[in-house]
């Protein structure tokens, strides 16, 4: 009963869509536009930098704060840690309250890294910035940046790096649209630094 309470919580906080709901601030629905992708990037793009930014915090949020407090009431144990992540990321891509259609999950995996293992957050959010404002493709900084991260984890708990590899590759899986206009050289490009400058 616990671990089902776990999930369902879990799940229930990581399907809160704010990468829909702020965006409709300025009358914008993330869903007609760009991607169609309810998350933060599609945000970013549709209802500008501050709007956009906000929406991947709080998309980390929702399931760092679900998953550390799990985690602490059960003195983090691997099973309870694997069910709440898992569950939390979930919620996000999968949303009951948007007939199941979410973003990619990256935010929202993030969340988790910082919860369970803050230096692999760190070193996901630094990947990420450093390669996105290089390459121009939010995409691959995203599928690079979270695969960095998991890899770091394994000096810390080969548990958790083996939940943080889970993550990666599903949140991979979410972007197979984008690798294929990757390979065929259609993927948009995002300047961040020409987004912010113009606001």
């Amino acid at each position: 009963m616990e671990y089902v309470l776990t999930a369902v919580v879990c799940y229930l906080c990581g399907a809160v869509p704010f990468s829909y709901l702020l965006p409709k601030l300025k009358k914008v629905d993330v869903r007609k536009i760009g991607s169609g992708n309810v998350g933060g990037t599609n945000a970013l793009r549709a209802a500008g930098p501050v709007i956009g930014f906000s929406c991947m915090v709080l998309d980390a949020l929702k399931t760092f704060i679900p998953v550390l407090i799990f985690a602490q009431i059960y003195q983090y144990n691997k099973i309870f840690i694997g069910i709440a992540a898992i569950s939390a990321v979930l919620g996000h891509d999968f949303p009951v309250f948007l007939k199941f259609k979410g973003g990619k999950g990256v935010a929202s995996t993030c969340g988790v890294f910082f919860a369970l293992c803050p230096v692999c957050g760190f070193v996901f959010l630094a990947s990420w910035l450093a390669l996105t404002i290089l390459t121009k493709y939010v995409s691959v900084a995203s599928i690079v940046s979270l695969f960095l991260a998991s890899a770091v984890a394994l000096f810390f708990d080969r548990n958790i790096a083996v939940l943080f590899f889970l993550l990666a590759t599903l949140s991979t899986l979410r972007h197979s649209d984008n690798i294929e206009r990757l390979m065929h050289g259609k993927e948009r490009k995002t300047d961040l630094i020409a987004m912010v400058k113009k606001k």
